[in-house]
């Protein structure tokens, strides 16, 4: 799963953007965090709820736009 939350702000991500990261990882998700979004890979029974933590606290924290793409992998 590839996601990206803007507003974008080079090398200062705000709040809108650590927040649901740091929420991920609160979750046990390995998240990385790239210069123009972010990835992590969960099972397919938790999709759902990361793709609703990061919707969630991105929009409270301020976002404006939120761009997640899933792509299903063999394991």
């Amino acid at each position: 799963m590839e996601f990206t939350i803007e507003p974008f702000v080079e090398a200062a991500p705000g709040e809108h953007v650590t927040a649901p990261v740091d929420a991920l990882r609160d979750l046990g998700v390995d998240v990385e965090v790239g210069p123009f979004g972010s990835s992590c890979t969960v099972p397919s029974e938790r999709v759902g709820d990361v793709v609703a933590a990061i919707a969630r606290i991105a929009v409270e924290r301020g976002a404006t736009h939120i761009n997640v793409d899933i792509e299903a992998v063999d394991s």
